[in-house]
């Protein structure tokens, strides 16, 4: 028996997500705050190619262990079941869009910086309830997780934390909208 890097998308996203964390608390403190996190609407600077980097490169990092652990147990098991149907490059595609769209969002809309996966997170959990899609129905179970989980984040939205709730439904909101105008490949 032989262990299979069976979902080399997510995979390469989780290893990479704790490779940066481990450097950032180790030899390189400050690693996450300088390049994996996307300033606010306050401190974006158009000018500063390495403030557009950062819309990008913020899902990678993470405050702490906790952090990561929360997000990649959703997107270690979710994720090989979207590669398996989406394929590993559409997946991909899918994750950077999601970091653009949450990144872009909170330079436009919000005065602190953003760091985390939780909006691929939210991308991955609507997406996946697309996986049975047909053409001309729309899923029960897109319907259930969207009112149970984006449901939740938008009335936590209203509570004061240091988690961007928000994130979270613009996550969704793409994962919805990836699963409605790409449905997954047909496997037999």
């Amino acid at each position: 028996m032989r262990i299979k890097y069976n979902a080399p998308t997510t995979l390469s996203f989780a290893f990479l997500c704790a490779l940066v964390l481990l450097l950032s608390k180790t030899l390189l403190p400050g690693l996450t705050a300088n390049l994996f996190m996307v300033p606010g609407k306050t401190d974006f600077n158009a000018a500063k190619i390495l403030d557009w980097f950062r819309v990008f490169t913020h899902i990678i990092g993470h405050a702490d262990w906790n952090h990561l652990v929360s997000n990649f147990s959703f997107i270690l098991l979710i994720g090989p079941i979207l590669e398996m149907n989406y394929g590993s490059f559409t997946l991909f595609i899918m994750i950077l869009l999601t970091a653009l769209v949450t990144g872009l969002l909170n330079v436009f809309l919000f005065p602190t910086a953003l760091m985390g996966a939780s909006g691929v997170v939210f991308m991955m959990i609507l997406l996946a309830s697309f996986t049975n899609f047909n053409k001309g129905e729309v899923p029960l179970t897109f319907i259930l997780i969207l009112a149970l989980y984006l449901g939740r984040e938008i009335l936590n939205s209203f509570q004061s934390n240091n988690i961007s709730e928000f994130a979270h439904v613009a996550g969704g909101f793409c994962g919805s909208l990836f699963g409605f105008f790409k449905p997954a490949k047909r496997t037999a």
